[in-house]
């Protein structure tokens, strides 16, 4: 049985847990896949730092045309991140008929168009499986045994570092700025946080996501985008005694030829699946129309949980090329030609129930204001708190709407804002009730 060969751009953390799995488990692999894979070549800029794994050095190489133009290698695992060589480094492999294994959402979630177009002409896959999720194996799912469902939905906690911060501020009552130094000095965040606490990683995920799951190609510049940085322990406070626990949520939905497509802090009933997704851990949440709810759990980041998304895809290549498959399953489980071409709905048409946080001077009236103009935008309050002083002139009015639409209580704030008796800039942040 002819050996199939395997070359690895990027021996970062992912590439060490990559060539871990092929040295540990070189013998499962050619047992379940009928014959051997070899990683034959791996390229980085840096093939002098110490590894969590060694390697021969022959293998090692920092020319990334080593395993792009190498004829023998059928596989390329692209692991480098970014935009620019990988974009470059794809499409060549690509070009020279390789079949490509990437972690990269970033990349995809802004040239997937391109890079799925090139595929598609070049007859080569492109599997992504490890870019959303990490190990959790959602994008086979849909693309393979969920097929056959109209999504509704894809919700998801997918950023491990934002799910830890908010999780430690639910559990100690500590404020984000405590909890964010904190995981930076343990590692669990960069050094620079913004793609994660600002949401873009997560927004990266759920591009490709909703991209599979509606057939659709999304532009990764529409959709909403907010992160975590201004929570603070009051509104996780507050939450919990609402009822509510508060995660970054990625949210796409189908209405007829619109989606959303949004990323923001959401308060969620204590009873839903996802508030029960704790810690570094991430999850997704599918809704079709014959399957109904799916849920997916599991590590969402990691060198060994990532490494084990690419290798699924790596032996799915291994095993087209054995049987002669060819493409058996298109990037986006559906030929380009038949990717619909959906609006997204404005963020300002969006109905939903809202938490409103107001700081308020402590006189008497107040509380009469605001309601007039939450009245005069047609928002109706369901339920409210307000509780002890916070500041030596100022006190938080908190309240919970019954569903409004975006653009009235965004003009509400603002006018609430423009208050003499108004502290700062108030807050409101969405709910999502459970709904299948």
């Amino acid at each position: 049985m002819q050996t199939i060969k395997v070359g690895l751009l990027g021996f970062g953390t992912v590439g060490a847990g990559v060539v871990k799995a092929f040295q540990n488990n070189g013998d499962l692999l050619a047992r379940r896949l009928g014959g051997p894979v070899e990683l034959v070549r791996i390229a980085d800029l840096d093939i002098e730092t110490k590894r969590p794994v060694e390697v021969s050095p022959q293998l090692l190489t920092t020319d990334a045309g080593a395993v792009l133009d190498d004829p023998q290698i059928s596989i390329v695992i692209e692991l480098i991140g970014g935009y620019e060589p990988a974009r470059s480094f794809v499409l060549r492999a690509i070009a020279n008929g390789k079949h490509v294994v990437t972690a990269n959402k970033a990349l995809l979630a802004l040239h997937g168009e391109e890079i799925f177009q090139a595929a598609e002409r070049a007859g080569v896959d492109v599997l992504f499986e490890a870019s959303v999720g990490g190990g959790i194996p959602v994008i086979s799912a849909i693309k393979e045994n969920l097929g056959a469902n109209r999504f509704q939905s894809a919700f998801g906690i997918l950023n491990g570092t934002c799910n830890y911060i908010l999780t430690r501020m639910t559990e100690e009552g500590a404020d984000f700025a405590t909890v964010l130094a904190d995981a930076q000095a343990k590692g669990y965040a960069e050094a620079d946080p913004t793609f994660d606490v600002e949401g873009i990683d997560t927004a990266h995920k759920l591009a490709l996501l909703c991209s599979l799951c509606f057939g659709t190609r999304v532009d990764f510049k529409s959709i909403y985008t907010e992160g975590i940085t201004r929570i603070n322990a009051l509104d996780i406070q507050f939450a919990r005694e609402f009822g509510y626990k508060l995660k970054l949520l990625a949210i796409g939905k189908r209405d007829g030829d619109q989606i959303e497509l949004r990323v923001h802090p959401t308060m969620l009933d204590l009873d839903h699946p996802l508030a029960k997704v704790d810690g570094a851990f991430n999850g997704v949440r599918l809704v079709g129309d014959f399957v109904g709810p799916v849920m997916f759990y599991g590590y969402g980041a990691g060198m060994e949980a990532t490494a084990s998304a690419v290798m699924g895809d790596v032996m799915a290549l291994v095993r087209n090329l054995r049987s002669g498959a060819g493409v058996r399953t298109p990037a986006l489980g559906c030929p380009q030609s038949a990717i619909e071409r959906l609006t997204v709905k404005p963020m300002a048409d969006l109905v939903s129930s809202y938490y409103l946080r107001v700081f308020v001077k402590d006189q008497p009236g107040v509380l009469a204001q605001i309601a007039g103009v939450l009245g005069r935008h047609r928002i109706s309050i369901e339920s409210m708190l307000q509780p002890h002083r916070h500041e030596a002139d100022a006190v938080p009015i908190v309240m919970m709407t019954h569903e409004a639409v975006e653009r009235d209580v965004r003009a509400a704030l603002a006018e609430i804002d423009a208050l003499d008796s108004v502290k700062g800039e108030s807050l409101f942040i969405r709910i999502e009730e459970q709904a299948d």
